[in-house]
């Protein structure tokens, strides 16, 4: 059995470019607290093996997501749950004055960096490649 305490600063950056900070990691999956400065666009990205699950606490956004023939931008605002789906094409952004901050839970767990590959979205990303 496990118990975490958010930390206080980020612990890295996501492939995407959110400041992430690690809550929980088991067999089955991860669990992270990402936040998005305001007014930043994160890079389009595309997972090869891992789903996600978004919660949405605070702030004001919007997340593309792409599946096959279906396409669709989601208001990302507080209690607005989302998935991407393994090989589902994303990008995210804050449109609000606060930071946007989620809780992403990944399955299986996060491989590593590798895992994530970018491409072009449907807003030019503020945050440079890595």
């Amino acid at each position: 059995m496990k118990e975490t305490t958010l930390p206080l600063e980020a612990d890295a950056k996501s492939p995407a470019g959110a400041d992430i900070r690690f809550i929980m990691d088991g067999t089955t999956g991860n669990m992270i607290h990402s936040t998005v400065p305001a007014g930043q666009i994160n890079r389009a990205t595309v997972h090869e093996n891992v789903s996600e699950f978004w919660f949405v606490l605070e702030g004001d956004g919007e997340i593309w997501r792409r599946e096959g023939d279906e396409e669709r931008v989601t208001s990302l605002v507080p209690g607005v749950s989302i998935d991407i789906p393994v090989g589902t094409a994303f990008q995210y952004r804050n449109v609000g004055l606060q930071p946007l901050k989620f809780i992403c839970i990944t399955m299986p767990p996060w491989p590593g960096d590798h895992e994530a590959s970018h491409l072009e979205g449907v807003w030019e990303p503020t945050v440079g490649n890595r």
